[in-house]
């Protein structure tokens, strides 16, 4: 056993001692039957403590909260839905990309024309409908060329979604015009395909697409390679990170997170799509190598309802189903 390794064994901790608690995951019928009752709480602990050392963006939607987490980035936060999902607005002096579009359920296009002029561009860490909900407010979208992705563009009706805006998913009343039953993902259309290598210039800055498959199909990561900034979409992010779904390859997951641990020398900062915005590089590290002792039976899970086996580590958990291990 490598020393990294043994240290992160070192460091597991019980799992109500994981911060939070509400899980990152994919929608409707993907969702674990644990899911639900996970959440319980989870309104307390939000906005989490990390977000008091940012600068917060006033806007007039109150469904979302924004902040400036580097020069020319903002998080663009969903804090009332158990998701916590995070999109990210980046700018540049010709053009802003915006990274993943959120839930639907308030207009994030609204926000995004109060905080710039520029024209947009959307682009999604994936198509798990939490990260392209929004994604028919915009004329332009890029995406991978997946079977995934695009059935994913095709929308997902509301007896697919609509648990995730139950009172029991939410911290506070839903914005006017929005209910339990008309709540749905709608369709979106694909303006280009990109790949993985391909690179997004904003003028003053570029953006470097990583194919990361693994957590879905069509799963990326994105990189700023002269600020040292890289957005890994829900491949990582410090909470339970679900690698459950049919779609998921575990196999393609951990040569994916393995390639992101490469760069962490050159990284100054890590930007993630849910529960807080901002974590180390080093934090990949940390993954891969409790990810290898998940595999090589090191690690012990504990099973959580509906078939789950939760392996907790400090700051961050692995979802996966029994029949997985």
């Amino acid at each position: 056993m490598v020393p990294r390794v043994r240290a992160v064994i070192l460091r597991l901790a019980a799992a109500g001692a994981l911060a939070g608690g509400a899980l990152a995951c994919a929608p409707g019928p993907d969702v674990a039957p644990e899911s639900r009752a996970a959440t319980a709480g989870f309104c307390s602990d939000v906005p989490r403590p990390q977000y008091a050392d940012l600068e917060r963006v006033e806007i007039a939607d109150d469904w979302f909260e924004v902040y400036r987490v580097a020069p020319r980035v903002y998080a663009i936060y969903e804090p009332h839905q158990f998701q916590e999902v995070i999109s990210y607005l980046i700018l540049g002096d010709e053009g802003a990309l915006l990274f993943d579009t959120g839930m639907g359920i308030s207009s994030i296009r609204a926000v995004v024309a109060g905080l710039t002029d520029l024209p947009v561009t959307v682009l999604n860490s994936h198509t798990h409908m939490d990260h392209v909900g929004g994604n028919a407010e915009f004329e332009r979208v890029l995406a991978l060329d997946t079977e995934f992705t695009r059935a994913r563009a095709l929308g997902r009706v509301n007896a697919d979604v609509r648990g995730e805006v139950h009172e029991s998913a939410l911290c506070r009343p839903l914005p006017a015009g929005v209910t339990e039953d008309s709540y749905h993902t709608p369709a979106f259309e694909i303006d280009a395909f990109v790949g993985d290598g391909d690179t997004i210039g904003l003028g003053g800055r570029t953006l470097e697409i990583i194919g990361v498959p693994g957590h879905t199909p069509d799963a990326i990561a994105l990189l700023d390679r002269e600020a040292g900034f890289l957005w890994t979409g829900d491949s990582f992010y410090e909470g339970p990170i679900w690698l459950f779904a049919p779609e998921t390859d575990l196999e393609a997951y951990g040569a994916s997170i393995a390639r992101l641990a490469e760069l962490v020398p050159d990284l100054t900062a890590l930007f993630t799509a849910h529960n807080t915005p901002v974590a180390q590089p080093s934090r990949l590290l940390e993954l891969t190598d409790a990810f290898g002792a998940i595999l090589e039976g090191i690690a012990v899970g504990n099973r959580v309802r509906g078939g789950g086996v939760e392996f907790v580590f400090e700051g961050f958990s692995i979802l996966l189903r029994q029949d997985q291990l």
